[in-house]
């Protein structure tokens, strides 16, 4: 059986089904819980958060990669980053949403394209 959203094999009852739609179980929580880019409530959370505890944010291995290509190109397509990255298009999705709560990345449009940059 395959995902209709991904395409990837799925095991013998580890289907999920949502929608009408049969998923693997990354998929199925990509749609259950969708990454969020533009949260007002996480962004002041964050920032609370950073305030009370008196530190900067910790980042993991895949968000550094991030901020490294984002300041050696000065702002990319997500389409590059999740290319470069070899990570899924959903995966580099949170990774952005959490570092746009952190204030250290934010989207703008170049040419009508929508481009990833520091903040």
């Amino acid at each position: 059986m395959k995902c209709d959203r991904c395409k990837e094999t799925i095991q013998e009852e580890e289907e999920r089904e949502l929608h009408g739609q049969t998923l693997c179980e990354d998929c199925y929580m990509d749609a259950l819980s969708p990454a969020r880019t533009c949260d007002p409530w996480a962004i002041h959370s964050a920032k609370s958060l950073s305030k009370s505890v008196g530190a900067d944010f910790e980042i993991n291995e895949v968000q550094a990669k991030i901020l490294r290509i984002l300041k050696e190109t000065g702002g990319v397509e997500p389409r590059v980053l999740s290319e470069r990255l070899q990570i899924r298009p959903a995966d580099l999705e949170r990774e952005i949403a959490a570092l746009r709560h952190m204030e250290k990345i934010r989207g703008e449009l170049r040419d009508g394209k929508k481009v990833v940059r520091l903040w």
